[in-house]
């Protein structure tokens, strides 16, 4: 619909797989980029029509990113947030416009450090609603070569899949969806799919 999408194909056929099966009243992204997945989850949520909207939460939203986005037909199923993900004043407007809505569905691609995406779990998992889901994006990193990211300080075993397995550790709502990798064969989110199962 107009605008540039970051994401592999088949991850976004699994996203909207996952949307149509829960039919969440709010999706969270973190990480906007060109909005293109924001109006991805946006248009199915208006398929399924009622009060529903995606929440896109990045640290620099830029000028040309949000003019193209306020113009979008799509827009008004959109709500943008700056602010970096972790920082409590971002997390509180975001707990807000969630509160007393559901079900409520996570994803998470902003920075890819193990520390930022642990600090994102434990900001935003309380508000996945149960039988949802929690998206963690690029946990592939962990198993590609350090050189595949020479400007960035993300690598293995500083990445969103290390992230992962530490909160699951003393997370017990949460199980890895081994069925959404087994069923995509290649993703960018091996070990990503997040269920919420309490």
């Amino acid at each position: 619909m107009g605008r540039p999408i970051i994401q592999l194909p088949q991850d976004v056929m699994a996203m909207q797989e996952l949307i149509f099966r829960i039919q969440p009243s709010v999706i969270v992204e973190t990480g906007v980029a060109h909005g293109g997945s924001l109006v991805c989850y946006a248009s199915l949520l208006e398929l399924l029509g009622g009060d529903r909207e995606v929440i896109g939460v990045d640290i620099d939203i830029r000028a040309h990113n949000r003019a193209a986005l306020d113009a979008h037909p799509m827009r008004k199923r959109i709500h943008l947030i700056q602010g970096s993900s972790t920082a409590e004043a971002t997390v509180q407007q975001v707990r807000e416009r969630v509160a007393g809505r559901g079900p409520v569905l996570v994803t998470l691609d902003s920075n890819h450090t193990h520390q930022h995406v642990l600090d994102e779990l434990a900001a935003y998992s309380g508000l996945v609603s149960k039988g949802s889901y929690l998206v963690v994006f690029d946990t592939l990193i962990e198993e590609m070569p350090d050189h595949c990211f020479p400007d960035r300080p993300w690598k293995k075993g500083n990445s969103p899949r290390s992230a992962v397995r530490e909160f699951l550790k003393s997370n017990h709502r949460f199980q890895v969806d081994e069925t959404m990798d087994a069923k995509l064969l290649i993703t960018a989110c091996p070990g990503g799919w997040l269920k919420c199962v309490r």
